[in-house]
């Protein structure tokens, strides 16, 4: 009963197992007898199967047994052999620390050497790249400039090459060369001419001063040139031949001066730079000039026909001192008294046209020195309004009002230093010439008196 129950329990569980599979091949199963049939083939099927995968799992272990004992051979060679290149690597350590030692030894001196030559070579590049000889000789920074950025030990013939270049600046400095290069005008206009070079310090072609532009390689006239005198010297230089001495201006900062130069404003610029307080003090000053020009003509006039009248025993009625002698003449028998306040009359009459114009010249003299104060201050307003807003960085953002501070007090102080002067001066001979008036009109009253005096004593003098 027990096997009975046991072989039904198999059939059962494999029943179980097995019954999808047969489901899928035949979809209907006769008997029990044909599952047990169907059961045991496939069990058989299953056995031959598993032994098959036994057996090439056998002989899979008895290559990895194989392979793992070549791999533990070849590991043991590259240990043998690493070990071996080991020992050559210290040894080759060792062999290259001793030939740098030597090497160290044996280029000392060619190290200090190669300092010295890429220090000369950066300096020697800064001076060549803006050297006036350069616009002769191009190109001539392009082995400094290599030298000086190499890491490597220069050659013999580059060396050689150094000193010669060295050698060439030096000589070429000291020389006074006439050549033909491509100069750019002041219009922008490139031409080629005939150029004067007085050593490292100024060139110049057609009496125009010229700098050099490293960026180009060019010669560029200078837009403001020096004063004419320079340019007639410069001119005359170049057309002198043979030779000899001769005087030319030079720029002992090699063309920083010149340079400087073409930044420099003028007369005009100026003015400029002043704004509208400049024009309106310079306009005071025109004005003053003109009064100062018509005061001095007539003073000068004037004073000549009195001066004129005084050596003229007949009275003329174009000059102050003529018309009071004529007044004299023509009222001979007034009183002294009445004589002199007459004749103190005729002198106050004349007095307006002598002093017309010399207190307004006195104003404009004082108005000058004001109207600079007011641009004094209206510039320092303006300076201190750029430095609330851009503060004190940058100059130049202050450079418009200082410039007008100091524009307008200096033409305040031009303005009214000769008009003070010039005023005292026109002053004086206004004075003179009241003094004669006063002198003379004195002097007619005063003999006068003496000739009436003489005439009641009983002396006949000559009349007047």
């Amino acid at each position: 009963m027990i096997r009975v129950s046991l072989c039904v329990m198999g059939l059962i569980i494999g029943i179980l197992f097995f019954l999808p599979g047969f489901a899928a091949e035949n979809k209907t199963i006769d008997s029990l007898d044909a599952l047990l049939d169907k059961v045991r083939k496939e069990s058989q099927i299953t056995s031959a199967i598993d032994e098959k995968r036994e057996a090439h799992f056998l002989a899979a272990k008895k290559e990895q047994k194989r392979l793992l004992k070549t791999a533990n051979q070849e590991l043991s060679a590259e240990e043998k052999r690493s070990e071996a290149l080991n020992n050559d690597f210290d040894n080759n350590e060792k062999k290259i620390a001793e030939l740098e030692q030597r090497l160290d030894l044996k280029t000392s001196s060619f190290g200090e050497l190669f300092g010295v030559v890429r220090q000369v070579s950066d300096d020697m590049t800064g001076i060549l790249e803006h050297s006036l000889t350069s616009a002769q000789l191009t190109h001539r920074d392009v082995l400094t400039a290599d030298l000086a950025q190499r890491k490597a030990l220069p050659t013999i013939h580059e060396l050689d090459q150094l000193w010669l270049t060295l050698l060439e600046e030096m000589t070429e400095s000291g020389k006074v060369v006439q050549f033909s290069a491509p100069v750019i005008s002041a219009e922008g206009i490139e031409q080629q001419r005939e150029v004067t070079r007085v050593g490292v310090f100024n060139a110049f072609s057609e009496g125009k001063y010229l700098r050099y532009l490293p960026e180009t390689e060019r010669l560029v006239e200078l837009a403001r040139q020096p004063a004419p005198h320079y340019q007639e010297m410069a001119y005359s230089f170049e057309q002198r031949h043979g030779s000899g001495y001769d005087v030319i201006g030079l720029d002992p900062s090699r063309g920083a001066i010149l340079s400087v130069l073409v930044q420099t404003p003028d007369f005009m610029e100026r003015i400029q730079q002043g704004g509208i307080i400049a024009y309106v003090i310079i306009g005071v000053g025109l004005l003053g000039v003109l009064l100062l020009i018509e005061r001095f003509i007539f003073l000068t006039l004037t004073g000549r026909s009195v001066n004129k009248q005084l050596k003229s025993d007949e009275p003329n009625n174009t000059n102050p001192l003529g018309r009071i002698l004529q007044y004299f003449r023509e009222n001979p028998q007034q009183e002294t008294e009445t004589l002199q306040l007459k004749l103190e009359e005729a002198v106050l009459k004349e007095l307006p046209k002598i002093e017309r114009g010399l207190s307004s010249i006195g104003v404009l003299a004082a108005i000058a020195p004001l109207l600079g104060l007011l641009g004094t201050v209206t510039g320092m307003i303006a300076t201190f309004q750029s430095i609330t807003l851009f503060g004190t960085s940058d100059p130049r953002y202050m450079s418009s009002g200082i410039s007008q501070a100091l524009v307008t007090t200096e033409l305040g102080l031009i303005v009214a230093v000769p008009l003070v002067l010039l005023l005292s001066f026109l002053t004086g001979k206004g004075n003179r010439l009241v003094q004669i008036l006063d002198e003379q009109s004195a002097g007619v009253v005063a003999r006068l008196v003496e000739q009436r005096n003489n005439a009641n004593t009983g002396n006949n003098n000559p009349p007047i």
